[in-house]
């Protein structure tokens, strides 16, 4: 080891708290992003903060329109911010970027130190804005790339309009070591520069050496249990002060499960209650029993579920997992441990994890993710978000907000954007699971009602020094929609939190599967095949005694090649069990007589479809199937067409699998 890191090592092993609160180092702007040593420091910001477009009104035009999605209006442009400093701009998001030159205009100069295009801050092929510090997916756009400023920083848009966007930045006193940028970079910010994008770019494998000093050695502790139901078994203990680098359990399958009846729990220095004591998959960004997440610092990779939050105690630490299963099989895991002898100091936190349930959410009353008083700063949060009804996931139109001692200091402007996506249940935006370093969805599942995502928090971590209240919208305006969300939020903090830290009994944790399932085909229910030859799908709509009705459209002719014309459907069935299979279809003078089909077996009576006049045929049972916790292939043949129907057609409006008792 080199000399200066043992020294280090010492002198972090026999400091006074005094001397502890004096030599808390400085790390901001790029070497913050790298520094993940330094993430249970408290923060020395004075202020965090955030400009958005959303609604001041309240309502629902977060950017829509772009009434809101400017600070002020020049005749050659818009400014999306003016932000006093010393500060530095840690995160920029929007799901709706142009070809428009965006301009940063540092410390009053009247010309920007950088102009681009705004879709261009996103690519990765733009100083200074490189990947994956920047890059996009899931709907939105993002960058992380640290914009300092010593006295002021002015964004402007050159352009007529500009919809959603949001940034967080932090202020700091005038001893803050802030210097504006400039594209003139020294020895010292290339290597920052260096290690953060290497960083990033890791996501997903093994970061925990970048939690400790560099220089610094780890110890791997490594435990295999097997964990009967109603036990706890030991992963790691020690009598010794330091810090978890890092911790990995394998299998991650054994943690899956909608019961939620496994549990971390985490304990520092004798605590009588943990401070992670949390169902153990939705520690790991879980969603609906399932590996959901791959992020830079928490999650699962290769069966593998990890985290690499550093963990720093003063003399003690346990992990232990919980089973509290009443029967079944034992749990059969491998844990590894990495831990560093460096005891935490008076200027560090502890790291804390809060599981929470809201089973409905109140009406009238955001969603909260964290509530307590003290000083620290949250760095994440995991959201599970369903709704009450399939079909619906229109409760993610709500805002994020953020009040730190007492101060509203950011207001989102939709659900997803919190997470840097945009546009939910749109093809090639948020509509599936995807990961990225430090944001992601947990998946979009219009059917069941349900979406979430992750946000992990470095520069932009949301420091306070009284309290803070972390909610979320669960409705478009006045949280009117009644939700099922669930939620793991991560934070450092100098004292024991104010929460409620118990667990809801196991009874009230499980994951609830609808019974009653709506597929609609005219929107995005994934076609498995269709007929051979002489056939056609199109998605159309129409209005239908004095109502618009949304179908697919599928025509054909009497036969195909392998018998009579089919139409096959993929529809996630999220619990194995017997399904009643029902339709609803568009009769009229045109259509065939359609049948259900399970491996070319009919399954009940066939239905006619034929009517003189184009109406609505409401819901009609095409009979029974077994399926599995799978996507199923539903096959619906035409066997056959009334005398007097003109064609061979089917106009599928929706398909409902109803869970049979």
């Amino acid at each position: 080891m080199p000399r200066s890191c043992f020294a280090l090592i010492l002198g972090l092993l026999f400091v006074t708290p005094a001397a502890a609160q004096e030599a808390a180092p400085w790390a901001v702007g790029m070497e913050q992003l790298h520094r993940l040593d330094l993430l249970p420091q408290l923060q020395k910001s004075v202020f965090v903060g955030s400009v958005s477009s959303y609604d001041r009104t309240g309502g629902n035009d977060d950017g829509f329109s772009g009434k809101y999605s400017f600070v002020e209006k020049e005749d050659d442009g818009l400014i999306l911010a003016d932000l006093k400093g010393p500060g530095i701009i840690y995160r920029f998001s929007t799901p709706t970027p142009t070809d428009d030159v965006i301009e940063f205009y540092f410390d009053g100069e009247k010309t920007p130190r950088i102009a681009l295009k705004y879709r261009e801050m996103f690519t990765g092929n733009s100083r200074p804005f490189v990947a994956p510090l920047v890059g996009y997916g899931a709907g939105g756009f993002y960058s992380y790339v640290p914009l300092p400023f010593e006295k002021s920083c002015r964004i402007k848009v050159r352009g007529k309009q500009v919809q959603f966007y949001q940034l967080n930045y932090a202020r700091y006193g005038d001893d803050a070591p802030v210097h504006t940028w400039t594209a003139q970079q020294t020895d010292e910010a290339k290597l920052h520069e260096e290690k953060a994008v290497a960083l990033f770019a890791a996501s997903g494998t093994d970061v925990s050496r970048h939690g400790v000093p560099e220089g610094a050695a780890c110890e791997t502790a490594t435990t295999s249990v097997s964990l009967p139901p109603g036990q706890a078994a030991t992963l790691f203990e020690t009598d010794r002060g330091g810090r978890i680098a890092g911790l990995r359990i394998s299998p991650a399958s054994a943690l899956a499960g909608k019961a939620r009846d496994l549990v971390l729990k985490i304990t520092y220095d004798g605590d009588k209650t943990p401070a992670v004591n949390c169902p153990a998959g939705d520690f790991f960004g879980y969603a609906w029993g399932k590996p959901a997440m791959t992020s830079l610092l928490v999650g699962t990779a290769d069966n593998v579920a990890y985290c690499y939050f550093p963990m720093p105690f003063e003399r003690s630490a346990k992990i232990q997992l919980v089973s509290e299963r009443q029967e079944g099989p034992a749990v059969d895991v491998k844990a590894e441990v990495l831990f560093a002898p460096i005891p935490r100091t008076e200027s560090e936190g502890r790291f804390y994890a809060l599981w929470r349930r809201e089973n409905p959410t109140t009406e009238g009353k955001p969603f909260t993710f964290l509530e307590t008083k003290g000083r620290g700063h949250m760095v994440g949060c995991v959201l599970q978000s369903q709704g009450m009804t399939s079909g619906n996931t229109y409760f993610f139109e709500g805002d994020d907000q953020t009040t730190i001692d007492g101060e509203l200091v950011m207001h989102g402007t939709g659900s997803e954007d919190f997470f840097n996506g945009g546009w939910y249940d749109v093809p090639g935006r948020w509509e599936a699971r995807d990961s990225f370093p430090l944001t992601g969805c947990l998946g979009y599942y219009k059917h069941l009602g349900r979406t979430g995502g992750y946000r992990l928090m470095i520069g932009d971590a949301f420091a306070f020094r009284k309290d803070i209240l972390q909610t979320i919208e669960h409705a478009p305006t006045k949280n009117s929609l009644a939700t099922d969300y669930c939620s793991v939020s991560y934070a450092y903090l100098a004292d024991p939190p104010t929460w409620p830290a118990e667990l809801v009994p196991v009874a009230d944790r499980a994951v609830v599967d609808f019974d009653k399932i709506v597929f609609v085909p005219s929107w995005c229910v994934p076609i498995h095949a269709f007929t051979f030859r002489d056939a056609t799908l199109t998605k159309k709509d129409e209005q239908i005694d004095g109502k618009k009705v949304a179908f697919l459209s599928f025509e054909s002719g009497e036969r195909d090649w392998f018998g009579k014309p089919f139409l096959s459907l993929v529809c996630d069935i999220p619990a194995a069990g017997r399904y009643d299979i029902s339709i609803e279809a568009v009769k009229g003078p045109a259509q065939a007589m359609v049948q259900l089909f399970d491996r070319e077996a009919p399954v009940g009576d066939p239905i006619d479809l034929y009517a003189p006049e184009r109406q609505r045929n409401e819901k009609t049972s095409l009979g029974i199937l077994t399926l599995a916790e799978d996507p199923a292939n539903l096959m619906f043949k035409l066997v056959g067409k009334n005398e007097k129907s003109e064609g061979f057609g089917l106009d599928l409006i929706t398909i409902q699998c109803e869970r049979v008792r």
